[in-house]
């Protein structure tokens, strides 16, 4: 998958002349309040320090995307085009940077996290989208304290994770499970997944396309040039630009 989103990124690198340009593209890791701001809530990956949110920056525009393996990085399109994405880091520079550029040419919206409340507010959307998808068995791969609150209320709910952290625990009501281990089992059973963005990061998101298939809706802003690319289905309402 990573090769043919190599080669539809290129394609649009070639088509807007910005092959032969000096493109400047760099990434920095945000701090928390950059990031998130301060939400209600305190239990998010990136708030516990084992995320955090690679911003590129490309003619004033900005994309961004979850990884465990962050730092700095300078350079033009063809260095991102160029790059193996061997590990998180180098697929976190690469997928921050095809949010940025597709967000400055008009190709997507909501590149960028919400803040203070609007994980809060996120919730309420999702209560909303949920009840249009006529299901009763949900998925949550990755951890998400909104996302998972909300959706134990009124639905069979399984969490898959994998945060050694989160695994055998109870999260409002329910044992978090392994993602490696359980993923499976728990993709075949449920009606709808409701998967993090940052699988494109972690390397995860092939297996678990195929495991879920047509049953996947991806959560969150990793995931923004990607899901527009290939017509995958994205929820994330309170995302800015």
């Amino acid at each position: 998958m990573y090769t043919e989103i190599k080669e539809r990124f290129a394609q649009i690198v070639v088509e807007n002349n910005l092959s032969d340009e000096k493109v400047r593209i760099s990434a920095k890791t945000l701090t928390l309040e950059e990031a998130i701001g301060n939400p209600e809530n305190k239990d998010f990956p990136i708030l516990k320090g084992h995320e955090r949110l690679m911003q590129a920056e490309f003619r004033g525009d900005f994309g961004q995307a979850f990884t465990d393996m962050y730092g700095n990085f300078e350079g033009t399109l063809q260095d991102v085009l160029d790059m193996e994405l061997k590990n998180n880091f180098g697929r976190a520079i690469f997928i921050a940077s095809l949010n940025a550029v597709m967000r400055n040419l008009g190709l997507i919206e909501g590149s960028v996290h919400c803040k203070d409340r609007g994980p809060e507010e996120c919730g309420l959307d999702l209560v909303e989208f949920l009840e249009g998808c006529k299901i009763s068995r949900i998925a949550l791969v990755g951890f998400q304290p909104v996302h998972a609150r909300c959706c134990s209320e009124s639905y069979e709910l399984k969490i898959l994770d994998l945060d050694k952290e989160n695994l055998g625990k109870e999260k409002f009501g329910v044992v978090v499970l392994d993602g490696d281990e359980n993923a499976e089992e728990v993709l075949k059973w449920c009606d709808l997944a409701l998967v993090t963005g940052t699988t494109v990061v972690n390397g995860t998101i092939e297996p678990i396309l195929k495991m879920a298939r047509e049953k996947v809706v991806f959560y969150g802003i990793s995931i923004a040039g990607v899901a527009e690319l290939f017509g995958l289905n994205r929820f994330c309402p309170k995302s800015t630009n």
